[in-house]
């Protein structure tokens, strides 16, 4: 069994998109340094031809990118087979960082960043993508959760909102689900952190962040409450129409 498990985790394919060459390979060496496999592509039209040969585990994806930029390539990518992407911006900026998520991302960095950390991020979507396999077998039998205009089916993984499709990333669906969950019960962004991304660190809290503001975006600005210095709560849209 543990000889398996090194052969799974040194399968791990990860495509690397950066046009800047010192950092794409130092990227890539770090990769490999882990036990997977990395490629890279320096354009996001490369990017997309190449996520679409390789079917690679996780992408790593630079905003800024000739070409294609990386929130077009992001789109493209997910839109043909879902796969975590981490995006890298060279900007501190909420508004860039909702607008990457909100085209499919999983979770940024903001550059300059330490390769220790990058890692971590990547380790943690990895492990995320095994337990959103395992919830969902859970899940097959879950009910669907009905809030009147807001309706959630885990085991579909699908959410109308009067009656209309609402597209989610994956992980906006695993973030809305766990807090419908417990509606108006209030999560701390360190537990969402554990129970979505499964981190067991509170460096991410931003993230968490930037999500609910991406949710809101598409359900309405009422759907998730903000209790300030402790977290979030689902409110059922009966509540404050």
């Amino acid at each position: 069994m543990i000889n398996t498990a090194l052969r799974q985790a040194t399968l791990r394919t990860v495509l690397v998109v950066e046009d800047e060459p010192t950092l794409a390979t130092a990227i890539a060496q770090r990769i490999t340094a882990e036990g997977w496999t990395a490629r890279v592509a320096s354009d996001g039209a490369s990017a997309v031809q190449a996520a679409a040969q390789l079917k690679p585990d996780l992408v790593i994806m630079d905003i800024m990118l000739p070409v294609m930029d990386g929130l077009e390539a992001t789109k493209r990518i997910v839109a043909a087979r879902p796969v975590p992407v981490l995006i890298l911006t060279a900007r501190d900026d909420e508004a860039d960082k909702v607008t990457g998520l909100g085209a499919g991302a999983d979770d940024y960095m903001t550059k300059p960043f330490s390769m220790r950390e990058l890692i971590a991020r990547c380790k943690a979507l990895l492990r995320r993508v095994e337990r959103a396999k395992a919830i969902a077998k859970n899940s097959e039998n879950e009910k669907v959760l009905d809030f009147g205009s807001l309706v959630i089916d885990p085991a579909q993984r699908i959410v109308t909102m009067n009656g209309e499709p609402v597209h989610l990333t994956p992980t906006e669906f695993d973030l809305l689900a766990t807090l419908a969950r417990k509606p108006k019960s209030v999560l701390t962004r360190e537990k969402l952190l554990e129970e979505v991304w499964d981190w067991v660190d509170a460096s991410g809290t931003r993230t968490v962040d930037s999500h609910v503001k991406a949710l809101r975006h598409k359900l309405g600005s009422q759907t998730i409450r903000t209790v300030h210095g402790v977290g979030y709560a689902f409110e059922p849209p009966e509540q404050h129409e």
